[in-house]
């Protein structure tokens, strides 16, 4: 949410620092204080928002929000932060009318700009986000966030690329400033598209050393965690057959990035009865919170100590929706937590993505992510993160069997109709052809595969690593040194 302003009170500022540091509850007293007797719409509401969001008093804070949202706001900061509340609760209509009205209370802020622009690409609008990010820019040509997310909203051409802007902006900044790191995927992006493959994996190249540079990461602690996982997840799971062959209450659709989760969560979001919670950590936060204090040395024997039933609940009472409606749970590295899910919700139905390793380490190596998966900037880290992944599923499929339905993206994007019915055949769901047209599936998304979501399923993807196999020899020969030979060589 958007920080406090210079017109905080005391008690608002308190309850900010409270929640910061986990006192919620606490914070919750002094944030209702901060907003008695306002008249006007400001930070103080969407603070308490968020506070009675972290709580999970999501009915309350929604009345917050839309009581706040009749005031008249106080400036851009205010619409700011009920707009990213507004996400958290999944108002994605509702938040992306805060952010344009954030955009007149602040037509010359760049920061203000991105976020309408990211809001509406989210919701398919992908021509208003590109003007949006030509505001953003025009307000700051430093702002390079802005940059990347308008390079990523269409298929550059040769008629219309933004190739020589992106190079003029490159040219100003020093070899290792962190703009360089996004102006660097838009670059190679934009290249991409043009069919300049050699000159876009430079860039990529170079992009990803530079925002390597800046990350304190040891791939190593990465490698420790999944064997511990392992570890302490070690014993097989009995078969508890679906009731009546009804539909799973919750779907969980696990992979690598980049791996065809969106696409999956797309096409079984496009059935009747199905919706997407997107990519939340409720099932993370329902086991930590249900782990014992003691009881292990680490928090992974803690939370293999946690009770099942406490755990289910907790995550049920974060995902459910009151329809019961079956929910996709589309969180990539819920990998991580496969024999637990197992364990809470026996009756869930657990979906993995798969993409030839050489291709699937490719797709994450192009892509520049947020704070998530800082393996994917180094091609020796994203091997030794690959082999410690590899090792974590054998062990899955050891331990749960048949409960794990592997999906291929090569299947899915080739023949979508036979790949999604046999998913939603594991979900007990009833498929439907028309499930395949994600490009009308009008739910907003927030993943790196926003943009391309709203065309028509497409294997142009597969073709993709033809073009730079004389780039991935060090790629390949890391994999294969970690023990994951590439089956085109």
């Amino acid at each position: 949410m958007a920080g406090m302003t210079s017109r905080a009170s005391p008690a608002q500022i308190r309850a900010h620092d409270l929640m910061r540091v986990g006192r919620n509850a606490d914070a919750l007293v002094l944030a209702r204080q901060a907003v008695v007797g306002l008249t006007r719409c400001t930070a103080a509401h969407s603070l308490l928002a968020t506070i009675l969001i972290n709580l999970h008093r999501l009915d309350e804070a929604t009345q917050v929000i839309d009581a706040a949202a009749l005031l008249v706001e106080t400036d851009a900061v205010a619409c700011d932060g009920l707009a990213f509340a507004c996400l958290r609760l999944g108002r994605h209509d509702a938040a992306n009318a805060l952010y344009a009205r954030a955009t007149k209370l602040a037509p010359h802020d760049a920061a203000t700009w991105y976020n309408y622009a990211a809001s509406e690409r989210a919701l398919g609008r992908l021509g208003p986000a590109e003007q949006a990010c030509n505001r953003a820019i025009a307000c700051d040509p430093a702002h390079f966030a802005s940059y990347l997310l308008r390079s990523e909203l269409r298929v550059q051409t040769a008629v219309t690329n933004h190739v020589d802007a992106l190079r003029t902006a490159l040219g100003r900044l020093a070899p290792d400033a962190p703009g360089r790191v996004p102006l660097g995927y838009a670059m190679a992006k934009e290249l991409d598209d043009l069919g300049d493959y050699d000159a876009a994996f430079a860039a990529f190249a170079a992009a990803a050393a530079v925002r390597r540079r800046h990350m304190a990461y040891d791939v190593a602690t990465d490698e420790r965690k999944l064997r511990r996982i392992a570890e302490v997840f070690d014993h097989p799971v009995a078969p508890v057959p679906r009731s009546g062959g009804s539909a799973a209450r919750f779907v969980f659709i696990v992979g690598l990035p980049r791996s065809g989760t969106t696409l999956l969560e797309r096409v079984l979001s496009n059935l009747p009865g199905v919706v997407s919670n997107g990519e939340t950590d409720h099932f993370a936060q329902a086991l930590l919170g249900a782990a014992p204090p003691q009881g292990g040395p680490d928090v992974f024997a803690r939370a293999a100590l946690a009770d099942p039933d406490r755990v289910g609940a907790a995550y049920a009472a974060m995902a459910a929706r009151a329809d019961g409606a079956t929910v996709i749970e589309k969180l990539p590295m819920n990998y991580l937590y496969l024999g637990a899910i197992r364990r809470a919700l026996p009756d869930a139905a657990l979906l993995v993505m798969r993409r030839p390793p050489l291709e699937s380490c490719f797709a994450m190596y192009r892509t520049l992510f947020g704070d998530a998966y800082p393996f994917s900037y180094a091609i020796d880290d994203l091997a030794r993160y690959h082999a410690a992944y590899a090792r974590l599923m054998t062990h899955w499929r050891d331990r749960l069997g048949d409960r794990l339905h592997t999906i291929d993206y090569a299947a899915l994007v080739t023949d979508p109709a036979a790949t999604g019915a046999g998913a939603a055949n594991h979900c007990g769901l009833a498929w439907h052809d028309r499930a395949i047209a994600i490009e009308a599936n009008p739910a907003a998304s927030f993943t790196a595969s926003a943009s391309q979501i709203r065309r028509p399923i497409y294997r142009s993807s597969l073709d993709r690593l033809d073009h730079y196999r004389r780039h991935l020899g060090p790629l390949a020969d890391a994999l294969a040194a970690h023990g994951i030979p590439d089956p085109g060589a």
